[in-house]
């Protein structure tokens, strides 16, 4: 019996949480309801409710498109760009132009043309394309392959380049070496890797264009190129980081019906040490010595006038001592008429001689000359 009580009582507990729980849920939803039937609706300033699909769309104007972009008006004003402007600026890089570089590169083209008629004892013309700049990584990316990646140091400028061989210009120097013909075009065989020969005369090349390229930059600065190693995987040639930047000069060997292309590779880190040589404006084999003023100033240079010493004597004494001079104070010299006379031009002693008088003015003669 006690057992059928509780159960009754939970049945009625059970049966009032429920009209409990529907009369909240019907109290809730009037006043959702009463909230919507009373909001208003939400409009735009000109265009109607974003309720109403006929309702027009609003249009941004020319300086909101710029704005969302990243474009201001008046040009580059130092601020940090952004949007799209960031987006498309972050593949740009702003190189420094080296006008003598093209001076060298020029030197470097007439000197291989001929070092490798010599070298190969064919009919060899050698022209520059373009110089350019680029990233390391991007220029990585953009190699042809197959090819061959010659890396030579700067021995003076403790740094590297690169010299890149593309597979036609090593198969004519292949076919040239070893006796082909001439008027056959080079035989080609791709798919497999260089052999031990092809890469010993490759090497051979890259020497002679090392050689002609540390003679091209002597009449600027004295620099060795030495080559280093030679890789055909262009991720074991890197002598940089991917974002730095590098000057390309792409040289095209021509060898009557055969040759090929040569790119020069040489990080702007490289050049540092001759940064402000290369950026000179003057053209010419002197690189920007003029022999007409050179010689002009030598001659004009005898006629300058410079102050000349006489020192008799020279002594220590001490501040106090020089404060209490006065007219008529005598200063006793270690100075004898027969002491030699030391003749200072600015601060460098130039000569020794004796004092004594001609045509009633005191004159010195000159006894020795130092060495400077």
């Amino acid at each position: 019996m006690a057992d059928e009580n509780e159960a009754a009582n939970a049945d009625e507990a059970a049966n009032a949480d429920e009209v409990v729980n529907a009369d909240e849920a019907a109290n809730v939803d009037e006043k959702v309801d009463a909230a919507m039937v009373d909001e208003p609706k939400f409009k735009t300033d000109d265009e109607g409710s974003l309720d109403d699909p006929e309702a027009p769309s609003r249009i941004l104007n020319q300086g909101e498109i710029d704005n969302l972009l990243g474009f201001r008006e008046g040009g580059d004003d130092g601020r940090e760009k952004t949007g799209m402007d960031a987006i498309i600026d972050s593949g740009n890089v702003s190189y420094e132009r080296l006008p003598m570089l093209e001076v060298v590169f020029d030197r470097l083209v007439r000197m291989m043309s001929t070092s490798l008629r010599n070298f190969t004892s064919d009919n060899v013309e050698v022209s520059l394309d373009n110089i350019t700049s680029i990233r390391f990584g991007d220029y990585l990316n953009s190699i042809p392959l197959p090819a061959m990646l010659a890396v030579f140091k700067a021995e003076e400028w403790d740094n590297f380049g690169l010299i890149t061989v593309d597979s036609s210009l090593i198969y004519s120097i292949v076919d040239v070496l070893l006796g082909g013909r001439r008027g056959n075009a080079a035989m080609r065989i791709e798919g497999r890797p260089y052999t031990t020969i092809e890469r010993n005369l490759v090497e051979r090349m890259i020497a002679v264009v090392l050689s002609d390229l540390s003679a091209a930059f002597d009449p600027l600065s004295s620099v060795t190129f030495s080559y280093d190693r030679l890789e055909t995987n262009p991720r074991f040639a890197t002598i940089g980081r991917p974002a730095n930047a590098a000057i390309v000069a792409r040289l095209r060997v021509d060898m009557e019906d055969r040759g090929g292309k040569l790119e020069l590779l040489i990080p702007y880190a490289t050049l540092e040490p001759v940064r402000e040589l290369l950026l000179q404006m003057f053209m010419g084999e002197k690189f920007g010595r003029d022999a007409i003023w050179e010689n002009h100033l030598a001659k004009e240079i005898w006629f300058s006038e410079i102050g000349l010493q006489a020192v008799l004597d020279e002594m220590t004494i001490s501040l106090g001592d020089v404060v209490d001079w006065k007219v008529g104070s005598r200063l006793q010299l270690e100075a004898t008429p027969n002491s030699l006379v030391s003749l200072h031009c600015g601060e460098r002693l130039m000569f020794k001689g004796l004092m004594g008088r001609k045509d009633g003015k005191m004159a010195v003669r000159v006894e020795q000359k130092l060495e400077p």
